[in-house]
Formats: structure tokens, C-alpha cells, sequence
């Protein structure tokens, strides 16, 4: 009895002295005012409203593509004008911001019910996986001829009939078919009879994953390699995703506070926010992101009994190589 007693007691005061330190945390902030946030993720405005509204602290979003996100922060970090709090990004960009001297430590307590495998590091944080499978036109692809594996898609029937981002420049369509060789495939051979298999159906490419559910909602290509998320951001449209297997693949998504913060409360203020499940809950339910908070998931029947795996970033000299090889593969002009 007294045993228990005790633990109780420690768990009051252990619960006390947090709730002290959240509220110091955001006198701070409050001070300071505002958290300045950089990120190449979209439709977060709904979260920064969340962060004003809930703490008082106003929260600056700019959006910087993946493609200028490191020569932006090095250009700026050299000037002395770097002036974001916080960062987001895919996990190879901020490990390099790191390696710059850009990233300060920070261990969000609100991390702490996340898997050790998403905290990378003392600075780095993981919160999403930016997933990629295959989505369908419900209304124009019987339910019997919905892919079950990544290999239907070689099935002739298909020809003509697919959309998929360009394999020959398209980073993260790169990436992901070499994911699909690294964790999905059983050989080299089998997947490489895949790729050409999928070549052979004369996919319609477009420049990136954005652009890929238009022409399948319009039923111009019933089907395409894109995102499940587009389901929810698309809700009128009749899409839906196949249930393949195998695990889906995407790269992870990150997110530090700044080394050289201008509001460097703010910042971690933003940061637990951010990983918190209300946070990640608007970011699942109004996005349909894949995220990493416990329990949470995006509203798309049966995503919730998927295997997402966070695949690796291939260097520049792979996605090169890869590149110029899919571009002779897939015949792209």
C-alpha cells in the first residue's frame, strides 16, 4: 500500500513539474510572439491557425520546394539571414542542414509516445511517411481487376492505361521503384522484369506526383502510381486505393527547431504542437497524410491495416544513374 502510495505521489509531481515547464515554455513564447516556419509540406494552414489560436503565438509559414530547399537555408544561413524558427522537410535535406550547423538539439516531450525509430537524433524529429501506391478510378476498374500486387500492373490489359510521374527525372518516383527492388522484390531479376513489364504499358507521364490524380478522376488514365492522399483532397472525385500486399513505400518527413532561432521558445512551442495528436490529427484527417503520431491515421477506409515503410534517399549520383537508366527503359523522348 505504501509502495503504491509513494509511486502515486511521484507521478503527481512528476506531472506538476511538467505542467509548470509547458507553461513557462509558453510565457516565453508568448513574448517572443511568433514562430517563423519553413517547409515543403502544403495545406497547413489549418495547423498554424490551431497553433495561434490554441497558444497565442502567431506561427509564419513558407513554403520552399524540395528542389531549393538546401541552396535557400545554405544561402541564407551564410548571409546571416536565416530566419526560420523551425524546419520541415524530407529526412535526407534535414540531415544535411545538420551537417551544416543549421539544426539545434531538441527532444520534443511531445514525441514521447512515438517510435524510437522516428527520432533520429538529438535535433531531428520524424512525423509522416510521404507514401506512394497505387490509386484507382472506382467508378471505370472493376473490383476483380483492381492490382493485388505491384506486378499487375505489367498485365497487358493496363496498356495505355497508366499515369505515373516521369521515371526518367522524377526524384521521388525514383526512389520509390528503387524501394520497391530494396524491400518489396524477392531478386534484382523479378524486379527488373516489373520495370520493364510496367515500361511496356506505355505509361503517360507527368512531372511530378501533384499532377497524377487529375487525368485518373477524369477517367483519361483509370489508374496511376500516386498518393493515397489524394483521396481526401480530392473527396468528390471517384478515387480509391488499391490494397496491394505489399507495403506501401514513401520518403519520411522531418522536422527540427533552428540552431540560430530569432524566438527559440516559440520554436520548441511550434515543434510540440506540431507533434502533437490534435496537430497530426488535422494533418491526417483535412491532408490525408500518413502520419506517424500513435493511433492516427488518415481517413481512407483500410489504411489503418496497411504496412508503410520509410525507404531510404538515394544520393544524387543514384537518382542520376537510375534516372538515365528508366529513361532508356521506359523509352521516355
Amino acid at each position: 500500500m505504501k509502495k503504491t502510495l509513494v509511486v502515486a505521489c511521484i507521478a503527481l509531481l512528476a506531472a506538476a513539474h511538467a505542467q509548470a515547464a509547458d507553461k513557462a515554455l509558453l510565457d516565453k513564447a508568448k513574448t517572443e510572439g511568433k514562430a517563423a516556419f519553413y517547409a515543403n509540406i502544403t495545406a497547413v494552414e489549418p495547423i498554424m491557425k490551431a497553433f495561434a489560436a490554441d497558444t497565442g503565438v502567431n506561427a509564419e509559414y513558407t513554403r520552399i520546394s524540395t528542389a531549393r530547399f538546401v541552396a535557400t537555408a545554405f544561402t541564407e544561413f551564410d548571409a546571416g539571414k536565416f530566419m526560420a524558427d523551425v524546419v520541415q522537410a524530407p529526412l535526407p535535406i534535414l540531415d544535411l542542414l545538420k551537417g551544416k550547423g543549421i539544426l539545434a538539439p531538441y527532444r520534443s516531450p511531445a514525441a514521447a509516445g512515438y517510435a524510437e525509430w522516428t527520432k533520429k537524433d538529438d535535433s531531428i524529429q520524424l512525423f509522416g511517411v510521404e507514401y506512394v501506391s497505387l490509386i484507382y478510378n472506382k467508378e471505370l476498374v472493376k473490383k476483380a481487376d483492381v492490382p493485388q500486387r505491384y506486378q499487375d500492373l505489367t498485365d497487358p490489359k493496363w496498356k495505355d492505361k497508366i499515369v505515373m510521374p516521369n521515371p526518367a527525372n522524377h526524384a521521388t518516383t525514383i526512389g520509390w521503384l528503387i524501394g520497391l527492388k530494396e524491400h518489396v522484390f524477392k531478386s534484382e531479376a523479378e524486379w527488373m522484369k516489373f520495370v520493364k513489364g510496367l515500361a511496356a504499358n506505355r505509361p503517360m507521364f507527368v512531372a511530378s506526383l501533384g499532377p497524377t490524380p487529375a487525368p485518373i478522376a477524369s477517367g483519361e488514365k483509370p489508374i496511376g502510381i500516386s498518393m493515397p492522399k489524394y483521396i481526401v483532397t480530392n473527396a468528390a472525385a471517384p478515387l480509391d486505393w488499391a490494397r496491394v500486399s505489399q507495403p506501401m513505400l514513401g520518403t519520411p518527413r522531418a522536422i527540427a527547431v533552428t540552431s540560430k532561432a530569432p524566438n527559440p521558445n516559440a520554436a520548441r512551442l511550434f515543434v510540440d504542437y506540431w507533434l502533437s495528436p490534435k496537430a497530426m490529427g488535422i494533418l491526417a484527417k483535412d491532408v490525408g497524410e500518413y502520419v506517424l503520431a500513435p493511433g492516427v491515421f488518415p481517413p481512407i477506409d483500410g489504411i489503418n491495416k496497411a504496412k508503410v515503410i520509410a525507404i531510404r534517399e538515394l544520393s544524387d549520383e543514384e537518382t542520376n544513374k537510375w534516372g538515365s537508366e528508366f529513361k532508356k527503359i521506359f523509352d521516355v523522348k
